[in-house]
């Protein structure tokens, strides 16, 4: 390098690197937008998550019938609960079949078929001794064991008794069958 070049370098100012204006609008439209988004999908982030994130409840019983009306052929008995659902409250009607088994232990069975979710049809109207499902023709004894097409007995309500009273509480997978 010679002498006049090294002045020409000394002589020129430093050349910063500096943003541009299409640059600076770009940043700032950006995170403006970005700011917006983030206000308005936060809430909804919430909205959807929050009902998780409650205390589940523990399921309550619901007095049904007389322990004196039970007998050992079942008996389809309708009755109501309280639901919360997220924020939306409810009072859906079920029923249950409730009996006295072989050994005098009170059950009751649900009556949702446990093959596509229809409701069974009454104990021994069709079949003796069976329930069975109108939809496809699944069989059920008794005690929810399943017979034909369904691939699982019938579901069990967990139950208590007290003062007289028999008390369904949350439904549980069949303990009666094996």
């Amino acid at each position: 390098m010679d002498h006049n070049q090294q002045q020409d370098t000394a002589h020129k100012p430093a050349k910063r690197k500096e943003m541009t204006r299409r640059q600076f609008l770009s940043y700032t439209l950006g995170g403006a937008g970005a700011f917006m988004a983030a206000g308005s999908i936060l809430p909804m982030i919430r909205f959807a998550v929050d009902p998780l994130l409650q205390p589940k409840q523990v399921g309550s019983f619901v007095k049904v019938i007389e322990e004196s009306k039970v007998t050992n052929q079942p008996q389809q008995v309708d009755f109501k609960i309280h639901q919360v659902d997220g924020w939306y409250e409810s009072d859906p009607k079920l029923q249950a079949w409730v009996t006295k088994g072989d050994d005098g232990v009170v059950y009751a069975l649900s009556p949702v078929c446990k093959h596509l979710g229809c409701t069974i049809g009454q104990f021994g109207k069709e079949i003796p001794n069976r329930f069975l499902c109108p939809c496809h023709g699944a069989q059920y004894d008794k005690n929810g064991k399943n017979l034909k097409v369904a691939p699982r007995p019938l579901d069990e309500y967990q139950v208590k008794l007290n003062n007289g009273w028999v008390y369904l509480g949350p439904l549980e997978p069949n303990t009666r069958v094996k």
